[in-house]
């Protein structure tokens, strides 16, 4: 078993005073640039008529089945969430049914990789909630319903991030080192049992990821959504109380 079996993160390629390149940078490049190529193909012939290419075609199956997701779940518009739910779920998915290729070390096994995607949900959440109700109207939410609860709102946003983390990471590491110990056990036979089962679980993981990003972000807007509906339907009640 090689050093990047162990990790990809302790395998380095190459490395100049503080900067190195290791396996897990590889292997994120290489999924980046297969899903430009992919996005390329699907959209360099984009056309309204009923006759569109197979890429077009799958590309409006995998949009619009996020869309349904996204507007399922967050009980809003999926448009403004789409970029970012979409382009997370679309990583982590690739980068977890290329782990059946041969050589292939899913980025989404490293913990690096994995810290960096929750970070961004982190990052996200208040970028969302500000916009979507004001600097001030989502600092609310820190100290509601009293401002003693802000040290703990605070805990509970740092904890789910880590949670998101380490529960993407290991369950991807945990599938790899499973299966590397299966194939030396039988090799003619646990091969595409565990190929068939490491598929289902990188589907499973990415929309886990994906669902408690869109969650946490539809939380923090939500409140907002709630207020100005109970605002309006008071104003209205008042209205047709005169």
């Amino acid at each position: 078993m090689s050093i990047k079996d162990l990790s990809p993160d302790d395998a380095v390629l190459w490395q100049w005073e503080f900067a190195s390149l290791n396996y897990t940078i590889l292997y994120t490049w290489i999924v980046m640039a297969l899903m430009v190529l992919v996005s390329w193909l699907a959209t360099r012939r984009l056309t309204s008529r009923p006759q569109m290419s197979r890429w077009q075609n799958f590309l409006e199956i995998v949009i619009g089945t996020i869309n349904n997701q996204i507007r399922d779940v967050s009980q809003q518009k999926p448009e403004r969430y789409l970029p970012f739910i979409g382009t997370l779920f679309l990583f982590i998915v690739t980068s977890n049914l290329l782990a059946v290729v041969p050589g292939f070390h899913a980025p989404t096994a490293s913990l690096s990789t994995t810290a960096a995607l929750a970070i961004l949900v982190l990052v996200a959440v208040p970028v969302y909630g500000i916009a979507h109700q004001g600097f001030i109207g989502y600092l609310r939410l820190y100290v509601h319903p009293t401002p003693l609860m802000l040290p703990f709102n605070v805990i509970g946003e740092l904890s789910r991030t880590l949670a998101l983390a380490v529960r993407l990471f290991g369950n991807m590491m945990s599938g790899a080192k499973i299966g590397a110990i299966l194939l030396a056990i039988a090799p003619l036979f646990f091969p595409i049992v565990m190929h068939a089962l490491g598929l289902l679980t990188g589907l499973i993981q990415a929309y886990i990821f994906a669902i408690l990003a869109l969650v946490y972000i539809g939380s923090a807007t939500q409140a907002h959504d709630t207020r100005s509906r109970l605002r309006a339907e008071h104003n209205t009640a008042r209205a047709e109380a005169d």
